[in-house]
């Protein structure tokens, strides 16, 4: 008798800054097919950062049908699809389901007054230990603030105002929901009653009908519109899973959901994050909280700053090493990283605050700004790129050090991004952190977290716990006793600087406002 198939197959996708992709895995975890596509950040002023969401959404629809095609699988092998997105959006929507606005991301900065104003003089940080969500321009509260008083017109005819992800989601089923792992990065959802927070609402200027109904990231929706399965060749009954957010799914799918274990992931952004059973905010207001599942939350701090900063340096100081690059067939990036490896820990003494656009955690502030210090006519272009790496990591270690005063020092740390496929970068985080550093073997972390989430939302396992069954290790990295030692000696004066220049921080950014006019 011929075999029969009985292999079934799961879509992940994941909505991110500039790009989504779409990865097509086996019941098992291994990883069968995947595609993507970018699109820009519209950034026509440095404190505006926009995209098209009709962009993104055509985006979702072609990797999806990529991956259907290249695999070659039948659309009934498929057990569902289910969402990672980034978080922080914004989208203005009329009552005829158009947007208003562009796709206003979590980079924007045009609510920053707005949420000097939330911190300093409107209860923001009681609101803040209720929600989660640090006070920040990236923060969609603030965002809904400005849009209140300088976009009046757009805000008078809203009907809803939704991230990304409920935009695709809207247009796939023609329905508003908002998981309440997105939801707890609006901040204006109450992390212990999971409902719309009255007060935020008030500051806001909105109320909870025009905002999308709150379900858990396990919500299953069908019904799919016949029109856009056919576009995704997949049939119009596949269970699609809502899912959560980007980073607590990266959290998941490097295994990193048990106590001592912290993931840091370093793509155009960055961030570390632990997993916590129980709602947990900080008396200082340095780390977010934000839902996995009902009874799992993530802890942790994003960066503004990470592998933008080390494009930037590619863009702008490194032309002939893209030329070389391009020659050898090569990417620059490794050009780079060869250079910065001749350059011994600590860049002899030259240190990078990579502050470029503003940063989130630790500071929370969009008025920070980049800077050298220390620098000599001894140093050269290598110390240069060496130190605009290190600081990036010495940046995430001052996150860190928030998080331990919460849950402790961590035991291990797992490492993914795209800096982890550069072998000085992982044991630069290793000597700094002074941690041991590990590498799952799928890069793919929160598409993973997006399918184990979904297999746990269809009643396929009862345990997110399978993740360990399906995430090897390819590298692991232990911290040099010397180099975490020559480490330690930079840190607190890294700490120092970003300390004491937060006046000059706030000057300067006046300063060059005023030069945008």
């Amino acid at each position: 008798m011929p075999s029969v198939n009985t292999q079934k197959y799961m879509i992940g996708v994941d909505i991110g800054t500039t790009s989504t992709k779409a990865v097509l895995f086996k019941e098992n975890g291994e990883l069968v097919a995947k595609s993507g596509g970018e699109y820009p950040l519209l950034t026509p002023s440095p404190s505006i950062a926009e995209q098209d969401p009709e962009q993104i959404f055509q985006t979702v629809i072609t990797s999806v049908k990529e991956v259907m095609v290249s695999s070659g699988i039948n659309d009934t092998d498929v057990l569902f699809v289910s969402f990672s997105s980034a978080m922080h959006s914004v989208i203005a929507m009329d009552k005829d389901g158009k947007p208003l606005t562009r796709c206003i991301t979590w980079a924007d900065n045009r609510s920053a007054p707005y949420s000097t104003l939330l911190k300093n003089d409107m209860n923001g940080h009681e609101l803040y230990l209720r929600t989660g969500t640090p006070i920040h321009p990236m923060s969609p509260i603030t965002k809904l603030m400005w849009l209140r008083q300088e976009e009046q017109d757009i805000f008078k005819n809203t009907a809803k105002f939704i991230s990304i992800k409920e935009y695709i989601f809207y247009k796939l089923f023609g329905q508003y929901v908002v998981d309440h792992s997105i939801a707890s990065a609006t901040g204006m959802m109450n992390l212990k009653t999971l409902e719309w927070d009255h007060e935020a609402l008030d500051i806001a200027g909105v109320t909870a009908e025009q905002l999308s109904q709150l379900v858990p990231t396990t919500h299953i929706i069908e019904g799919l519109n016949a029109g856009y399965a056919a576009a995704m060749m997949l049939p119009a009954s596949l269970p699609f899973v809502v899912g959560a957010s980007d980073g607590v799914l990266s959290n998941l799918g490097v295994d990193a959901t048990k106590p001592g274990i912290v993931a840091a992931t370093i793509g155009t952004s960055g961030a570390i994050r632990t997993v916590v059973n129980e709602p947990m905010t900080d008396p200082k207001g340095r780390i977010f909280c934000y839902a996995l599942t009902e009874d799992k939350w993530v802890i942790g701090g994003p960066v503004n700053n990470g592998g933008m900063i080390f494009r930037w340096v590619r863009d702008q100081l490194a032309a002939s090493e893209v030329e070389t690059a391009k020659r050898l067939g090569i990417s620059p990036y490794d050009v780079l990283t060869k250079i910065a490896e001749r350059v011994p820990p600590g860049s002899n003494g030259l240190l990078f605050h990579p502050y470029l656009t503003g940063e989130r955690a630790p500071l929370w502030d969009p008025n920070a700004r980049g800077s050298f210090f220390g620098l000599t006519l001894n140093h050269q272009k290598e110390h240069m790129i060496r130190s605009v790496l290190e600081g990036v990591i010495f940046n995430m270690y001052m996150v860190m050090l928030a998080m331990e005063e919460q849950v402790g020092r961590p035991s291990v740390i797992h490492a993914t991004g795209g800096f982890a496929r550069s072998p000085i970068w992982r044991q630069m985080m290793a000597d700094i952190f002074d941690q041991r550093v590990i590498v799952p073997e799928s890069y793919e972390s929160s598409c993973l977290g997006a399918v184990v989430l979904g297999l746990y939302a269809t009643g396929r396992t009862d345990t997110l716990d399978i993740v360990g069954r399906m995430v090897g290790g390819t590298y692991e990295h232990r911290p040099i006793e010397k180099n975490a030692g020559l480490y330690k000696d930079l840190l607190p004066i890294f700490i120092r600087i970003s300390r004491k220049l937060e006046e000059d921080y706030e000057a300067i950014a006046e300063f060059q406002r005023r030069q945008e006019e």
